[in-house]
């Protein structure tokens, strides 16, 4: 398996993480190292274990063997305070939420600061405002679109300021456009020195982060490939993971974009 060159500070590391869940093997010896300033994206097909994995690193999924650590610190030695100020998780499918509005639904992702009300209102505003919904502050978050609410929870995530941003589907509700800016978002992050793991069902909206970026294979709780995107090979992998045939387009700037196809 071919590894890319990574960058110094080490964010996480995964070290043969095995997991059971409702008496199934849902990962088997899977090892993973995640890094600041970098995006790291995992791919599989339904049911291959990735949020499992981001569970994992959470401390939110038992682990059958294997050792986590953040920053440095095993993560079963870390209380949740510790935790949230290493790590922060956006959940594929996110509890409800009801009865608050947008702007206290983002300041519940400060919970590990100890600040006055005045610092947190700013620090949630701010975080909203970096995601483009600024606007819908004083909305009440049951009434918001899907797409609004997704991106008022990435707007609690980045309010909880942890180095390493755990995104499930995070792309879920929004609209072409917002999916770009979305990924154009997480490249900044990136940029600025934060470790992002994204679970994603398109790769090609990786391009759009403009950032150095891995990409993850993970395969009936297996890892089976962990390649830079710009990995010629890359298109082969991906279509061997999904049972596909993956033809690789060239855009402006010499990155690879995927067609897909039904295999005969």
């Amino acid at each position: 398996m071919s590894t890319p060159a990574r960058p110094s500070a080490l964010a996480a590391h995964a070290r043969a993480l095995s997991a059971r869940l409702g008496g199934q093997q849902v990962l088997c010896g899977v090892s993973l190292e995640l890094r600041a300033g970098e995006l790291c994206a995992l791919v599989g097909c339904n049911g291959s274990g990735k949020s499992t994995l981001l569970g994992a690193l959470t401390g939110r999924v038992p682990l059958q063997g294997g050792e986590v650590t953040l920053g440095g610190s095993p993560l079963a030695a870390l209380g949740a305070r510790a935790r949230a100020a290493r790590v922060a998780w956006l959940p594929q499918h996110p509890p409800s939420v009801e009865g608050l509005t947008a702007v206290e639904v983002v300041e519940t992702g400060r919970f590990r600061f100890a600040e006055g009300k005045e610092a947190l209102r700013r620090e949630a505003l701010r975080a909203l405002e970096r995601v483009g919904v600024a606007p819908l502050a004083q909305r009440r978050f049951e009434q918001l679109s899907g797409g609004e609410r997704q991106r008022v929870l990435v707007a609690s995530l980045l309010a909880q300021q942890a180095p390493l941003l755990l995104v499930d589907e995070a792309a879920n509700h929004l609209d072409p456009a917002q999916q770009l800016e979305l990924y154009a978002l997480f490249g900044e992050l990136v940029r600025e020195g934060l470790a992002i793991l994204s679970v994603t069902h398109d790769p090609s909206l990786l391009h759009f982060s403009d950032a150095p970026t891995r990409v993850c294979g993970l395969q009936a709780g297996r890892l089976q490939f962990d390649l830079p995107l710009t990995d010629p090979a890359l298109g082969q992998h991906l279509g061997l993971l999904y049972g596909v045939r993956v033809e690789s387009l060239v855009r402006a700037g010499g990155r690879p974009l995927w067609a897909l196809e039904r295999l005969p």
